[in-house]
């Protein structure tokens, strides 16, 4: 039992007990005196949230796993509130076919800290097959790359993802890039060493073109689509008029950080694709959450070690980690004022269970998963290294402080953070849809 915590039910914030068993939510209300219980968390002065979902990370788990892997990469998430994520499927090898799904299931099972689900990638060589691999068990959906990828994964052809659009009936979530222009301006990168020219070389127009291109196939097909880590005011000016079938996902990196001052502070570390840009995209992602256009909040985890980012840019790899610092960061925004309590569970719980039909979750109510983050709203706390369970061990947040944070994270109605500290055994199950 979860006791006299300030909860955050369908009705609002109530300061009541809930009730744990077989891992659902089973009573609410007060509770204490009628209701005995053997395990009992004392959440007074804390926010009873329902669970917190990341829906875009990448594991590196199988074929890359000196960067992280499904153990670290859980246990990292839920030290950080997060009670589910959705895995990206470009791992070597890459998430194509049911075989490779399986794996990644066989793989997590027993070692997922949080529940999970893999996505299946949208290829030229699996076009065809997509409507059935995308209803698998444990599977999220089909992740399409424009840009930013390599090999059978990489879909920027006109045809092919035409193909990909029309064979399907799931949300299909899509990194917007134009490869073809990207190509084409890598020489003004190239030789620099500077990557401050990273926004520059992978420009405005490189992600709106991708964006407009992937929404009018959908809105011909029919076919809802997931626009990931949306990262310019364009985009966002153009995708307030696409909502009928289009949702949107911003990473808390470009809602934090902003060019060229996390370059020049952060070197490589502050890479990644779509890039963090100048200050006035980042305000107009806080706008377009302000204005509901943004409907997830999704860390883009994407690890590498520290003497891989070390490289040279432009070989420099994009990416960095995020999955532990999602929930802290946003927690520092609403202190901050930039959005309210309701608006950051419905960014990070009730939407992504509404958008991608996740059942049992997203909500703190009877019959529920018994999943959920509680937290201290007021508790100040530094990011660090120190703190960072991913096996890349670093985070471009070290140093930073932060008013919230996540005290303890239940999964299946058992505690697996207690008091900040990792505890019991990893327990996570596949997510169903």
């Amino acid at each position: 039992m979860i006791c006299s915590g300030a909860v955050f039910t369908p009705n609002g914030v109530e300061q009541i007990d809930v009730a744990l068993l077989g891992g659902k939510i089973v009573a609410l209300g007060n509770l204490q005196l009628s209701w005995s219980a053997e395990r009992r968390i004392n959440a007074k002065g804390l926010h009873v949230l329902p669970d917190v979902i990341d829906s875009q990370v990448h594991f590196r788990e199988p074929g890359l796993t000196h960067k992280e892997d499904i153990e670290t990469g859980t246990r990292g998430a839920v030290l950080g509130g997060v009670t589910g994520i959705f895995e990206m499927p470009n791992t070597n090898p890459l998430t194509l076919w049911e075989e490779d799904l399986n794996a990644k299931l066989s793989a997590a099972k027993n070692r997922a800290w949080c529940h999970y689900a893999f996505y299946i990638g949208g290829s030229s060589v699996n076009a065809d097959h997509l409507a059935s691999l995308e209803r698998m068990p444990g599977c999220a959906g089909v992740k399409v790359f424009m840009g930013s990828s390599f090999g059978d994964l990489l879909a920027d052809d006109d045809e092919v993802l035409e193909r990909i659009v029309r064979n399907g009936q799931r949300r299909m979530a899509v990194h917007a890039e134009d490869e073809s222009r990207l190509r084409a301006r890598k020489h003004l990168v190239e030789g620099s060493a500077d990557v401050r020219l990273h926004p520059f070389w992978r420009d405005v127009e490189s992600a709106l073109i991708a964006t407009k291109k992937v929404v009018g196939l959908a809105n011909q097909a029919k076919r809802r689509l997931h626009l990931l880590h949306v990262s310019t005011s364009d985009e966002m000016d153009f995708l307030a008029h696409h909502k009928r079938w289009v949702t949107v996902e911003v990473t808390p990196n470009h809602l934090s950080l902003y060019a060229p001052e996390c370059y020049e502070r952060l070197g490589s570390l502050a890479q990644m694709n779509p890039p963090v840009r100048e200050k006035h995209h980042q305000e107009a992602l806080w706008k377009a959450i302000q204005t509901g256009v943004v409907d997830v909040i999704g860390s883009d985890h994407a690890p590498h070690t520290l003497a891989e980012k070390s490289g040279v840019y432009p070989d420099s790899p994009s990416g960095m980690t995020g999955v532990q610092t999602l929930l802290p960061l946003m927690l520092n925004h609403l202190n901050e004022g930039r959005l309210s309590l309701s608006r950051l569970v419905d960014l990070t719980s009730a939407g992504p269970s509404r958008i991608f039909g996740i059942l049992g979750k997203g909500r703190v109510a009877l019959g529920y998963d018994a999943d959920l983050t509680i937290v201290d709203l007021s508790a100040k706390r530094e990011i660090s290294n120190r703190w960072i369970a991913s096996r890349s061990a670093w985070t471009p947040y070290d140093g930073f402080s932060v008013t919230g944070w996540p005290i303890h994270t239940i999964i299946n109605g058992q505690s697996v953070v207690l008091d900040e500290v990792l505890v019991g055994e990893p327990i996570g199950q596949p997510f169903l849809f």
